[in-house]
C-alpha cells in the first residue's frame, strides 16, 4: 500500500470539492517531527494563495470535508495552514497485512530503456565504469519491480579509430604464433603495449591507421581479427557483470557498431532537413538551444571533415532505435557528469531532427567520481587505473577476514560464499548510499564496519531476523500473524514499512538510489530500536503479543531482503 498516496488522494478530493484548482496538490510528507503527527499536508498555504484565501481557513475547510474515517485518529492544523494527520494504529495493522507488491500499482505499464554500463572493448573495465555499472542496474531492478517493461542497452565501445592500434597490435601476436586468447588474457596490458608501438614506432602507426580504413570497409580479414579482440573483451565483461551481482548478459549489448550501417542514411536525411550544415568539409549541428553566454550556438559534429562518423552520429542512431523501435516511454542514460553537454546535444537534435516525439522522455542522470583518501580519483598505490576485477577479489578477500573473526566455526566454503556477498554488498552500498550526483571517497574499513550505514550492517539485520524465527522454531516464510500496534516502537517501525512503495514510486521517477539506502537504513534502526523496546521470545510476552512482533519481523526482513535485492546485494542466512 502507498499510504501516502492514499492520503494525498483523499485530501486532493477535498481540494477539489472546495473549487481549489486541480493542479494544486497536498504535498503530503512524512512529518518531521513525531510529535506533530506521521504525515503532514502542506498544500492548503499555496493553494489560499490561487485561491485568495486564508491559509488557516482554508486548511480547516479542508479538514472539514476530507474523508479518512478509519485511516487517522487525529487530523489538526497547525502554524500558518500545516495539516498534521496522526494514523489509526488499528489501520496500521490491517495496511501491513495488504503490503504486498500486487496491490501497489494499478497504472499503465511503461516501456523504459536503459542505458549502463557500456564500456570501451579496448580496455579491462575498471573503478570507472562502476557507478554507471551499479547505479543502472538498481533502477532497472527498481522499475522492473514497479512493473515496467524495461529494456537493457550495453552500448558497449566496439569501434573506432583504436581498433586499429589494436588490431595492429593482435596481428604482431599472431605473427609470432601466439594465440589470440592468450595475447588477450591481459586487456590492460595489450592495450598499453598497443599504444606505445603507436606512438613510438611510426610504421606501427601508419599500419594502424590502415587497418581502420580497411575495417570500415568491411575487410574479412580485419574484421575476422576484430571479432576475435571482441568476443574475448565480451566475455571478460560478462565475468565481471556476474562477479557483481548485475543483470547485463550478452543479450543486452547493442553496441556502437550495430549502427554502423544507418549512420550514412541519418546523416543525409539531416543534410536534406537542414539541420547538419558543411562547416569546412564537415557535417556539424548548430544548437541555438544550448548557446553559451556570447549567444554562439553550441557546435555538434557528426561527420569529420575525413568522412568518419562520430559518437555523436552513432548516439542519434541509437536514440532513434530506442525511440522508434523499441517504442519507449523513457529513456535513462547513466553516464557520468563529463558527458552532460553531449547528451543535451543528442537531445536537443534528436527532437529537431523528430527521431524521438516530444511524448518520450529524455533522462540523462549524471553521476560523480569515486575518489581516494587523497582527494584525488581512485587509484593503485602505484598511481595506475584500478581494475573492476581485482577490487572484487581484494573485497573479498577483506570481507573474509571480518567473516572468520566473528564467526570462526564456519568451513572455509562457507566463509568464501558469505566473503562474496559481504565484499560485494559493501561496495556496492558504499556507492549507492551517496547522493549520485556527488563524488564520495573509498574507504574499505568504512564499507566494511558492521556498524552504521553500511551494506554489511543492513546484511546482518535480515540474518538476525531470520536467527529470531530459528530459535522460536519456526519457518519465516510460511508464518503469518496479525499485527498490533500498541507500543510507539511498534508504531514507528509500522510507519516505515509502510513507507516501503512511497520510496520507491520516487526512486524510479528521481532515479537516486541513495533515497532507497537512507530508507533502509532508517528501516533497520527502526528495527533495532524496536527489538530493544519490545521483548520478542520472552516467556513472559503473551502468545498474542508475541505473533505480532514475530510478524513485524517477518516484514521487516521481508522489506529489507526486497530492498537490498534492487541495489543489487545479496543477504544470507548466517554471517
Amino acid at each position: 500500500m502507498v499510504l501516502k498516496t492514499l492520503l494525498e488522494e483523499r485530501l486532493s478530493h477535498a481540494m477539489e470539492e472546495l473549487g481549489i484548482p486541480k493542479d494544486c496538490t497536498p504535498m503530503v510528507a512524512v512529518s518531521a517531527r513525531v510529535q506533530n503527527g506521521d504525515y503532514q499536508a502542506n498544500g492548503a498555504m499555496a493553494a489560499a494563495k490561487r485561491a485568495g484565501l486564508n491559509p488557516r481557513e482554508l486548511a480547516h475547510r479542508i479538514l472539514e470535508k476530507v474523508d479518512l474515517d478509519g485511516i487517522v485518529e487525529s487530523i489538526e492544523v497547525a502554524g500558518p495552514g500545516f495539516i498534521n494527520l496522526r494514523i489509526c494504529a488499528k489501520f496500521l495493522g490491517t495496511a501491513l497485512s495488504n503490503s504486498t507488491p500486487e496491490n501497489s500499482s494499478t497504472r499503465a505499464v511503461q516501456t523504459v530503456v536503459i542505458d549502463y554500463s557500456g564500456p570501451n572493448l579496448a580496455k579491462e573495465m575498471h573503478v570507472g565504469h562502476l557507478r554507471s555499472t551499479i547505479i543502472g542496474d538498481c533502477i532497472a531492478r527498481v522499475l522492473e519491480y514497479r512493473g515496467e517493461r524495461v529494456i537493457r542497452q550495453n552500448h558497449v565501445g566496439d569501434w573506432g579509430t583504436q581498433f586499429g592500434m589494436l588490431i595492429a597490435e593482435l596481428e604482431l601476436h599472431l605473427g609470432k604464433g601466439e594465440p589470440a586468447n592468450l595475447a588477450l588474457d591481459d586487456l590492460e596490458k595489450f592495450y598499453q603495449q598497443a599504444k606505445r608501438h603507436f606512438d613510438e614506432d611510426p610504421q606501427f602507426a601508419e599500419r594502424a591507421r590502415a587497418y581502420v580504413v580497411r575495417l570500415q570497409s568491411g575487410d574479412d580479414h580485419c574484421r575476422s581479427l576484430w571479432r576475435q579482440f571482441i568476443t574475448i573483451s565480451i566475455k571478460h565483461n560478462l565475468d565481471i557483470y556476474q562477479r557483481l551481482n548485475v543483470g547485463l548478459s550478452e543479450e543486452h549489448i547493442k553496441a556502437e557498431s550495430a549502427y554502423n550501417e544507418q549512420l550514412a542514411g541519418l546523416l543525409q536525411r539531416l543534410t536534406d532537413q537542414q539541420i547538419a550544415v558543411d562547416d569546412q568539409g564537415a557535417k556539424v549541428i548548430y544548437l541555438d538551444e544550448l548557446a553559451d553566454k556570447k549567444g554562439r550556438p553550441s557546435a555538434m559534429i557528426v561527420r569529420k571533415s575525413d568522412g568518419g562518423f562520430l559518437y555523436a552520429t552513432t548516439d542519434l542512431a541509437a536514440l532513434e532505435y530506442r525511440a522508434q523501435t523499441l517504442n519507449a516511454h523513457r529513456v535513462l542514460y547513466f553516464i557520468d557528469a563529463r558527458q552532460s553537454l553531449h547528451m543535451q546535444q543528442v537531445f536537443c537534435a534528436g527532437r529537431r531532427a523528430e527521431l524521438v516525439t516530444s511524448g518520450v522522455k529524455l533522462e540523462h542522470h549524471a553521476f560523480g567520481t569515486m575518489m581516494g583518501k587523497d582527494g584525488k580519483p581512485f587509484k593503485t598505490r602505484s598511481g595506475g587505473t584500478v581494475k573492476l576485477a581485482d577490487l572484487i577479489t581484494e573485497s573479498a578477500e577483506r570481507a573474509a577476514q571480518l567473516v572468520q573473526s566473528k564467526n570462526p566455526d564456519l568451513n572455509d566454503e562457507d566463509i568464501a560464499t558469505i566473503a562474496r556477498k559481504v565484499g560485494i554488498g559493501a561496495i556496492k552500498y558504499a556507492d549507492l548510499s551517496k547522493t549520485r550526483t556527488q563524488d564520495y571517497v573509498f574507504d574499505w574499513d568504512e564499507m566494511l564496519s558492521f556498524e552504521g550505514n553500511t551494506g554489511p550492517y543492513l546484511q546482518y539485520a535480515v540474518t538476525r531476523v531470520g536467527s529470531l524465527f530459528k530459535r522460536a522454531g519456526l519457518d519465516m516464510r510460511t508464518f503469518a500473524a496479525p499485527a498490533r500496534i500498541d507500543q510507539p516502537e511498534e508504531r514507528a517501525l509500522a510507519l516505515a514499512l509502510l513507507q516501503f512503495d512511497d520510496v520507491i514510486e520516487q526512486v524510479a521517477s528521481e532515479c537516486y538510489p541513495h533515497v532507497l539506502c537512507s530508507y533502509l537504513y532508517g528501516l533497520a534502526s527502526a528495527f533495532m530500536t524496536f527489538y530493544e523496546a519490545c521483548p520478542v521470545l520472552k516467556k513472559e510476552t503473551p502468545s498474542a503479543i508475541q505473533d505480532s512482533r514475530l510478524q513485524l519481523c517477518k516484514l521487516t526482513a521481508e522489506k529489507m531482503s526486497c530492498g537490498l535485492d534492487l541495489l543489487g546485494i545479496e543477504v544470507m542466512p548466517t554471517m
